[in-house]
């Protein structure tokens, strides 16, 4: 249960820190635009940079953790496939759909991130 609630606690924070990360881009390109005295040219420079490193950090973020959640969950479907050979398919079966909510949750950061590059 422990594990549970650790695993659970780290999703959260996950996802608050990309809600942050997200966030952040707007307010980052607008201040930058607010502090600068240059050519329009050079705002616009600014701005596309403070676009991609929230882009960076969203999807790096996401991809990194589901990298690290596939393998968790890979490793202990094998350990549980190893005590209980007679529930293989259970194991393969909820192995492979908890692999299809984190790949979905990847595939979400990296459509946010594409947002944030061309929409804000």
């Amino acid at each position: 249960m422990k594990l549970v609630k650790k695993a659970v606690l780290s999703i959260a924070v996950f996802f608050a820190l990309f809600a942050l990360f997200s966030l952040a881009a707007p307010a980052a390109t607008t201040y930058a635009a607010d502090e600068t005295t240059a050519t329009e040219a050079e705002e616009e420079g600014s701005s596309t940079g403070a676009k991609a490193l929230a882009a960076a950090l969203a999807i790096g973020l996401a991809a990194g953790a589901g990298t690290v959640a596939m393998g968790f969950l890979a490793g202990k479907s094998t350990e549980g496939i190893a005590r209980q050979p007679e529930a293989e398919g259970k194991i393969r079966t909820t192995m492979i759909l908890g692999i299809v909510f984190i790949e979905t949750a990847v595939l979400y950061a990296l459509m946010i991130s594409i947002l944030i590059i061309f929409v804000l």
